[in-house]
Formats: structure tokens, C-alpha cells, sequence
């Protein structure tokens, strides 16, 4: 790919440890994210931990912020994930906000609860401005390294319901021009069809982005460009 179709960002995440090397060996028009941050801007004693400020030092522009390993398996609670949204904002980053239900929560109808439930920790964390440095990540937690992908209509129908939300408890203005992504297994098969869809902006892409199809990938993100 000679270069990023216009209109269309692509971030990647590596491991902190090879954020230097990764960062030094990308073309200009790829941008950097941490996986993770911790909520204060100055660290004290939290061995381990990426203080937001350090995190912009090193010229990162974009932090994953509730990734569902976060929730799950360190039991990062939705305040912690609003506090470091709003964290990540204030330092003039731009935060990746990672939502979604398990498939015990699907199963048992909550998908929207669980959804608005985290969404609803950060929008009580942000004021109206901090939106525009905002993407929405869906990524329903039993897609996740599972080859499940939701439907292009189950995504599109928690998409549409989640910017429903956005325009209720923050603006329709906001809502609109949010960018909400899909998470969850995506594959250069999968991609077409659910960018296709109206409140789908884009990809956060797992296993994949290590494969030739990503590219395949970025390119079906030109359509909705």
C-alpha cells in the first residue's frame, strides 16, 4: 500500500517494550497508541505503570483506555476506565474507549446495559468538548480471539443504539460526529460488510493487523471515508 487512502487513520498498539522500535520503524502516516495508561498524570509508587505524562513525552498521540482484558483479567472497574479517559484528554492525547458485553451478558440480553453502563462512567467523566478526542470501540468480549464475529446487523444495531445514547446524554452534535469502531475478530472477509453499515467508522483489529490482510483491511475503511 503506497499510502493511507485519505480520509482513513490507522493506529497501531504494540507492547509498551516495543513501542520505540515500532514507533522508529513506521511510515509517517501511521500513528502509535499505548495499550493502557495509569489514571494519574505524575506516578508515585505504582510500579509498572505508565503515568499519562510519560506516555506524551514520547510523542504518543493515542492510549486504549478499558480494553476488556483490562476489565476482565486485572478487573479495571468502569470509574478507573472514566478516570483515565478523562486523564488522557486533559494531556491533550486522544483516548480509544473500549466497551462490550461477555457472552454470558449477551445471552442474557444485556448487551445495551453493559454498554451504556460503561459508556455512561466516561460521559459522566468528560465535558462536552473532550468528545472530539473520543473514539468508541465495540468489542463484544466473545468475539475477541474467538473467529466469532457479530453479525454486520448485531453490530450495527449496538452502534446505532449506542450513538442514540451519545445524543441523549451528551448532544446530537457529538453523537454525530463521534467515531464508533467495531472490535471483535475482524478479517479482511468480514470488513466490507460491516463498514458497509451506517454507525460503523471503523476497525479495532486484533490478530489480523499481523497478517497481509490488514491491508485489506484499511482499504475497505475507504468507503466510508
Amino acid at each position: 500500500m503506497e499510502s493511507i487512502p485519505a480520509g482513513v487513520e490507522v493506529v497501531i498498539a504494540p507492547s509498551a517494550l516495543h513501542i520505540e522500535h515500532v514507533k522508529a520503524s513506521l511510515r509517517p502516516d501511521v500513528g502509535i497508541a499505548v495499550q493502557d495508561v495509569h489514571f494519574k498524570a505524575a506516578l508515585g509508587a505504582y510500579t509498572g505503570s505508565h503515568a499519562v505524562e510519560q506516555v506524551k513525552e514520547l510523542g504518543i498521540a493515542n492510549v486504549l483506555v478499558g480494553h476488556s482484558e483490562r476489565r476482565t483479567i486485572w478487573k479495571e472497574t468502569d470509574a478507573e476506565s472514566a478516570q483515565k479517559t478523562a486523564a488522557v484528554i486533559e494531556a491533550g492525547m486522544t483516548a480509544i474507549v473500549c466497551i462490550g458485553e461477555t457472552l454470558a451478558e449477551r445471552e442474557a440480553d444485556q448487551t445495551m446495559a453493559v454498554c451504556v453502563r460503561q459508556l455512561t462512567a466516561v460521559a459522566d467523566a468528560l465535558k462536552p468538548e473532550h468528545w472530539a478526542h473520543v473514539v468508541v470501540a465495540y468489542e463484544p468480549v466473545w468475539a475477541i480471539g474467538t473467529g466469532k464475529v457479530a453479525t454486520k446487523e448485531q453490530a450495527q444495531e449496538v452502534h446505532a443504539k449506542l450513538r442514540e445514547f451519545i445524543a441523549e446524554k451528551v448532544g446530537k452534535d457529538v453523537a454525530d460526529a463521534l467515531r464508533i469502531v467495531y472490535g471483535g475478530s475482524v478479517t479482511a472477509a468480514s470488513a466490507p460488510s460491516l463498514i458497509a453499515e451506517a454507525d460503523i467508522d471503523g476497525f479495532l483489529v486484533g490478530g489480523a493487523s499481523l497478517k497481509p490482510e490488514f491491508v485489506q483491511i484499511v482499504l475497505s475503511a475507504a468507503t466510508k471515508a
